[in-house]
């Protein structure tokens, strides 16, 4: 079913009568570019979350108030009056939280964070990248190409871009708002898009529909709603039949076929450099700053985006080239003679396969190690096979117990339903608080990191580890 909600969306509290916005859940990637764009606009800013990260931290730097108790007497005066105070919650939160149930029980203006994305981005030309992996980089790369050139734009992104050590890209003179459309509770159906880009639409998040028919529909909803005489730009063979008006032009892409891709790509000494085809335009020569195979595909849907919003040439050579990538986006974090250690945000089965075989192409001679993650019960429950064939592609394989995010523990449904189907023999079941112990007793060369919970949380720790054992293996 569409999303129906789109008629009764709550208009924002008028700037002038809106001094704060309070966010239930602020620590989280999407919520918190949203908290900094109210900072920016020199609204106070509240939130909760549950954990301290060093996002929240970040955005108490930058001046939000933030707390970690669901308690509305830790909440500032500030932020109780309701005709002054908007009120941004995440489809993640449960119902039964107990700030969101004052906040709705008192008469504040609530609204889900996708709504309020999507009322910012009305009035500008958007550019949404939906899909069931790559958006955050091909928005990422987006929002640099745009921004590294006279076009300029605004961007609210799913990642920390390393080129901005923000998820938030703000423009004085641009009219152009680059977004992430997250398909999660169908948030994407409250954009506007100028430019839509889809990326894929591999069955996901059937918790919330169900079947894969109801989750791919929900992609065809999305492209009815690109503004006249707007663009699509769609992965070749994604299974979406496109809705979009008679005025929006189509366009496919893919590396090596469809309207816009690639030609005389050639990979060699760490770098991957191309040449971009479109309908109307070649562009020789570009060399991808974040090396990795999949990314030419990736570049190939932003540099179309890009360069139909006006991005010239020379400013897509030079931008593509200087693109540092987002963190926990195959992210190489320590790369020796004798050792790589890259973490990546995949969570789904079709990412794991491509970023697993992006790295086998990198180091083709070396053994690869990875640590996975699983992200969600329902998730783990509905890919447990699909989950296992991706792992079993690597040299070998240390599994974690589920992270459950928003989600009860379901019956029977844990890591060991992926593990037990996994052919590689060289496995290990791994509590989390045991994963340093045992990488302190591997002899490990390509590490990576997989999966969307805290493993981040890690990750320096993982890094001071084999970054010691390099300097060791070095010494003899």
């Amino acid at each position: 079913m569409c999303n129906t909600e789109k008629n009764s969306t709550p208009p924002l509290p008028p700037p002038g009568g809106l001094r704060g916005a309070y966010f239930i859940g602020i620590g989280g990637i999407g919520m918190s570019n949203l908290a900094r764009y109210f900072l920016s606009q020199g609204k106070r800013v509240g939130g909760y979350d549950r954990t301290q990260t060093p996002l929240t931290e970040a955005l108490e730097k930058e001046g939000a108030f933030v707390h970690y108790a669901d308690d509305i007497s830790g909440v500032p005066a500030e932020f109780l009056d309701k005709n002054r105070t908007l009120v941004v919650y995440t489809p993640a939160v449960p119902a039964s939280h107990g700030e969101l149930s004052y906040f709705r029980e008192n008469g504040f203006t609530l609204m889900k964070r996708s709504q309020v994305l999507g009322e910012i981005t009305k009035a500008s030309r958007s550019v949404c990248v939906a899909g069931t992996h790559g958006k955050t980089t091909v928005s990422s790369m987006v929002a640099h190409l745009l921004h590294q050139s006279r076009v300029d734009c605004n961007a609210f992104l799913g990642g920390i871009l390393k080129n901005y050590d923000s998820n938030l890209i703000l423009s004085a003179k641009s009219d152009i708002t680059v977004a992430e459309a997250d398909e999660y509770d169908r948030s994407f159906h409250w954009l506007h898009p100028w430019i839509a880009i889809i990326t894929s639409a591999d069955p996901d998040h059937l918790d919330i529909y169900g079947t894969p028919e109801a989750y791919r529909e929900s992609f065809e909803h999305f492209t009815s709603l690109i503004v006249p005489n707007g663009f699509l730009i769609i992965k070749k063979g994604a299974p979406v039949t496109p809705r979009s008006g008679e005025s929006v032009t189509i366009f496919t892409y893919a590396e090596t076929e469809g309207d816009y891709h690639a030609e005389n790509i050639r990979i060699g000494n760490g770098e991957i450099v191309f040449d971009f085809v479109a309908p109307d335009l070649e562009i020789k020569d570009i060399q991808l700053g974040v090396p990795v195979k999949i990314n030419i595909e990736n570049a190939v849907a932003a540099i179309a985006a890009a360069t139909l919003a006006g991005v010239a040439p020379d400013e897509v050579r030079a931008a593509m080239a200087s693109f540092g990538g987002a963190r926990r986006r195959f992210d190489i974090r320590l790369k020796t003679d004798n050792t790589v250690f890259i973490d990546d945000y995949a969570h789904h089965p079709a990412e794991l396969e491509a970023s697993i075989r992006s790295i086998q192409a990198l180091y083709p001679h070396k053994k690869v190690t990875g640590v996975f993650q699983p992200h969600l019960y329902t998730r783990t429950r509905d890919f447990a096979g699909d989950f296992a064939r991706s792992l079993s592609e690597l040299d070998e394989v240390i599994l974690l117990d589920i992270y459950p995010a928003r989600e009860e523990p379901i019956p029977g449904v844990t890591s060991e339903i992926i593990f037990d189907k996994i052919t590689n023999d060289n496995k290990t079941l791994c509590k989390k608080s045991e994963l340093l112990d045992l990488l302190e007793h591997k002899d490990v060369e390509v590490l990576v990191t997989l999966g969307a919970g805290d493993i981040d949380r890690l990750l320096p720790d993982i890094e001071k580890i084999l970054k010691e054992k390099s300097t060791e293996k070095q010494r003899h």
